[in-house]
């Protein structure tokens, strides 16, 4: 789901999974997707998400950790914040174009970002996900079958983008909820290989969401709760 945008951003990856049994069964990819939509509460439940907040910690070792935040309106606009020692980077996309604040790089002032710089975020704005009506989202879905992923047989989906950017989806055999996603996006002509491991999956406001991302925990989510449209556009004078 969504959650692990604040992951790719952040360019981590993540750690291990929960063991289970082999799947018994060879289902269709739509079959697991419903199934899938299902464990997270339902596909209504999902459409309905019109905004998410997300605060939590990325743990950087040595028991140093940044604060990262993440904005999101269904499904068009995204801004990622990650604060650490006093600064803030941050990341955003208005649906239309994207921006960026990089004091870690020297750029304390807002930036135009391009089109291979905005994918992820552009990804990421889809609160849902790229399962859910991946159809009508031009995505393409198939089935790969099985891989074990730390002990688990999981299920192996790969989605294809209109871009022909790709991620694949490990599903847990017994809850039918990620374990693990890889994206490959290329980036200035070069593949980019990003691999999450997902878990400790809770409620929130009916729908299941990780809140354990690879080297990220996240500490609060909501869902539904009013949100600036402002925050999304390139800052000028008025904001």
């Amino acid at each position: 789901m969504s959650l692990r945008v604040c992951l790719m951003l952040a360019g981590l990856a993540g750690l291990s999974a929960t063991a289970s049994a082999a799947p018994n069964s060879n289902p269709t990819a739509d079959e697991l997707i419903a199934k899938n939509l299902a464990a997270h509460g339902g596909a209504d439940k999902l459409r309905a998400i019109t905004t998410m907040h997300l605060e939590g910690k990325l743990r950087l070792g040595g028991g140093l950790e940044a604060k990262i935040e993440s904005f999101q309106l269904a499904s068009e606009k995204i801004r990622f914040e990650f604060t650490l020692q006093g600064l803030t980077a941050v990341n955003a996309w208005d649906g239309k174009e994207g921006w960026a604040i990089q004091p870690f790089q020297g750029r304390k002032d807002p930036q135009k970002t391009t089109a291979d710089d905005n994918k992820q975020l552009i990804y990421g704005a889809d609160i849902a996900g790229p399962l859910l009506d991946y159809k009508a989202k031009g995505n393409k879905v198939e089935y790969l079958g099985t891989e074990d992923i730390d002990g688990t047989d999981a299920y192996k989906l790969r989605v294809t983008r209109k871009t022909g950017d790709s991620q694949v989806i490990y599903i847990d055999p017994d809850s039918y909820l990620e374990i693990r996603t890889v994206d490959h996006v290329m980036i200035r002509g070069q593949e980019q290989v990003q691999t999450t491991d997902l878990g400790e999956y809770e409620k929130v406001d009916g729908v299941y969401f990780p809140f354990e991302a690879g080297q990220i925990h996240f500490e609060k989510a909501e869902t539904n709760k009013p949100i600036d449209a402002a925050m999304f556009s390139f800052p000028t004078d008025k904001h």
